[in-house]
């Protein structure tokens, strides 16, 4: 596979500084190829104008994160918007379906544009419809008065399904497209922020487009649907919508867990009920969240609906089921995601062959089980410190100098400020007899 420089160096910069790449994942993603198939036939589903669904479990440090951002990245190769938020009790609360909405548009994405991606994906809708009407050859494009009128019956009929539920939704981009022609950019901006679901829009911009207080629970799916048939008829074709962490539910309230996990097999309803064609709804979760009874075994209709048989070996997991299983890192594909980013940056090396020279696969594995050691043998949360250590520490250091042999040069050491939360618990002493005391 040819990679561009400019992609290698994003994730490779990435790596180096201990985050996730926002691109190029496909680059070093081990042990996922098991899924690929399977998972582009949902896109191609998608697509098509059906709708799918999967929940990702694993434990904490099994790569659910990763795996979700580089489904991301298949879709929006296929001309999918995507969206990732992340669940919690106080900022994105999953009963409260008008605010998941409003974290959606805020972190909607498409391949060209970045979050938030709403208004150049109205804009952009908006455009095509204008298109349209004057490829039909029946309106001037210098008549703006009769091209308006158009556009405007034209858009009732695309969204005529919504408009049936949700007025509101298509009212709203009816004002924003005559605030754009009246060139009074503080209501356009005002109805779009209403679009997405902010909260405390001005009255007057309000008025423009005839409608009335915050967008409300009930309101919040007639909007996604609304959302989606814009998508679609800008080209694309459909939404990987991610809700990360839904795990956090466990630890709410009781009223406020069975409220949020009722709305997820509301969710799923609408999506079996072809509400939401277009969408790929994406959970991610823990064992505990699935299996445990302060989880969904507390809703049993939301149990029935998640119902997986793993029982068998994983290796024979179908990619195809309800809940894929994220089975984690072990030391052998840790090795191998160190080898894959070690190619990776051969690839643009001033020195390739002293990286292959110097930094070979038997190093890698050296390197590997020394960090798993170094954090108490969790090699699910080694990945992002092992791959920071071998581009950092080792990979540069071989590229720029050389007389540098990491076998004889280098110790691996771990800096209480390098590590996250996680990293510190699994690196400090498993027991009282293992801390070091400075006695007189």
């Amino acid at each position: 596979m040819t990679v561009s420089e400019a992609r290698r160096r994003a994730v490779i910069d990435a790596l180096r500084r201990g985050t996730v790449p926002a691109a190029g994942l496909d680059l070093f993603a081990v042990g996922l190829n098991r899924f690929a198939d399977a998972l582009q036939d949902d896109l191609a589903t998608v697509s098509r104008g059906g709708a799918a669904f999967h929940a990702i479990r694993g434990e904490y440090g099994s790569g659910k994160t990763f795996f979700v951002r580089w489904l991301a990245e298949r879709a929006k190769r296929g001309g999918l918007a995507t969206s990732e938020i992340q669940v919690s009790e106080t900022e994105t609360p999953l009963h409260k379906l008008e605010t998941v909405y409003r974290r959606l548009t805020e972190r909607l994405t498409t391949a060209t544009h970045q979050p938030s991606a709403l208004r150049p994906v109205i804009d952009s809708w908006l455009y095509t419809l204008e298109e349209e009407v004057l490829d039909s050859g029946e309106i001037d494009s210098a008549d703006t008065a009769a091209l308006a009128t158009a556009v405007d019956g034209l858009m009732e009929q695309r969204l005529a399904e919504v408009a049936r539920t949700t007025p509101a939704f298509a009212a709203a981009l009816r004002g924003y497209r005559r605030a754009r022609l009246d060139g009074d950019p503080a209501t356009a901006e005002a109805l779009i922020a209403w679009i997405g679901g902010q909260r405390s829009v001005a009255a007057s911009a309000r008025r423009v487009a005839g409608v009335r207080g915050d967008l409300d629970h009930f309101a919040a799916l007639g909007f996604l649907q609304g959302l989606l048939t814009v998508l679609r008829d800008c080209g694309h074709p459909g939404l990987l919508l991610v809700l990360d962490e839904i795990e956090t539910l466990q630890r709410v309230r009781g009223d406020v867990r069975e409220k949020g996990l009722n709305a997820l097999r509301q969710l799923l309803d609408e999506l079996d009920a072809n509400r939401f064609p277009g969408l790929f709804l994406v959970i991610t979760g823990t064992p505990a969240f699935f299996d445990g009874q302060q989880g969904v075994q507390r809703l049993p209709p939301l149990a029935q609906r998640l119902a997986t048989d793993l029982g068998t070996d994983p290796r024979f997991d179908s990619p195809r089921a309800v809940q894929l299983r994220l089975s984690g890192f072990d030391l052998q594909r840790l090795g191998e995601l160190g080898r894959a980013v070690r190619d990776l940056y051969g690839g643009a090396a001033r020195h390739p062959d002293r990286i292959r020279d110097r930094v070979d696969d038997e190093y890698v594995d050296e390197l590997a089980r020394a960090l798993t050691g170094e954090l108490g043998g969790k090699v699910g949360i080694a990945p992002r410190l092992f791959l920071r250590k071998l581009v950092q520490d080792v990979l540069d250091r071989v590229d720029e100098h050389a007389d540098f042999d990491p076998r004889a040069h280098y110790a691996l050491t771990l800096a209480t400020s390098e590590l996250t939360d996680v990293e510190r618990n699994a690196a400090a002493p498993s027991s009282a007899g293992e801390v070091e005391l400075e006695l007189p």
